[in-house]
């Protein structure tokens, strides 16, 4: 009898936390957002997210898996797997923040994706080479592709162009969403032109798809009608 007592008290409690869950979440989507780096990434999206008080049971930020990209996107697709298991409601979108830089298995990422985003709630929000790429926008517009030179990584180079307009910027670093939020607007359109132009020009160097997960969360709260 102790046992199913110990037993129903955890069905009890669990149930409780569900509600508890339940009752909290605000009113609009749930989401996911699968980070490969396990700092700069999360950081800036946690501060975008306290910065527009979304809802912190609305909003999961998870780099809770490997680095490369392929271990990104299956850790997203088992955590929304999971949260439809456990009862308290599938993730309306799930968002995969990875890039490409020397990862061998980024194009098998981003094809794994293309396969599943026309049945399940999946997107990307890559960049080529990487997420200092995004950064970069916010201060110049440019499309000249980068690549590895010698000892020095194509995002080594996005890096070093960076900090000729930003000499502070250090990667893990607290406040990047804060010290670029005035550029943002300007960001934005810039990544949509780079976006048009690499299209144009059959290639994705250098490209970044970050604008599309910030503009979701700007909005989140606020949906455009259908």
């Amino acid at each position: 009898m102790g046992s199913d007592d110990i037993f129903h008290k955890r069905r009890a409690r669990a149930a409780a936390e569900l509600n508890r869950r339940r009752s909290v979440r605000a009113s609009y989507d749930k989401v996911l957002i699968v980070c490969e780096g396990e700092k700069t990434e999360p950081l800036y999206f946690r501060e975008l997210i306290d910065y527009y008080k979304i809802h912190s049971a609305n909003v999961r930020v998870s780099c809770d898996c490997g680095s490369d990209p392929v271990s990104v996107v299956n850790h997203g697709i088992e955590l929304y797997e999971h949260e439809k298991r456990t009862g308290s409601g599938p993730f309306d979108s799930v968002y995969f923040v990875f890039d490409r830089d020397a990862h061998p298995n980024y194009q098998q990422a981003t094809e794994r994706l293309n396969n599943l985003k026309h049945q399940k709630p999946f997107f990307s929000a890559n960049s080529v080479p990487c997420f200092e790429y995004w950064l970069l926008l916010h201060f110049t517009y440019t499309t000249a592709p980068y690549s590895a030179v010698g000892g020095t990584s194509a995002g080594a180079a996005v890096l070093k162009d960076l900090k000729t307009y930003w000499p502070e910027y250090a990667k893990a670093g607290h406040g990047t969403f804060s010290a670029t939020l005035s550029k943002l607007g300007f960001a934005k359109a810039n990544a949509k032109r780079a976006c048009t132009e690499a299209d144009n020009n059959h290639t994705d160097n250098p490209s970044t798809y970050v604008h599309k997960l910030v503009e979701y969360l700007q909005e989140l709260k606020n949906p455009k009608s259908e």
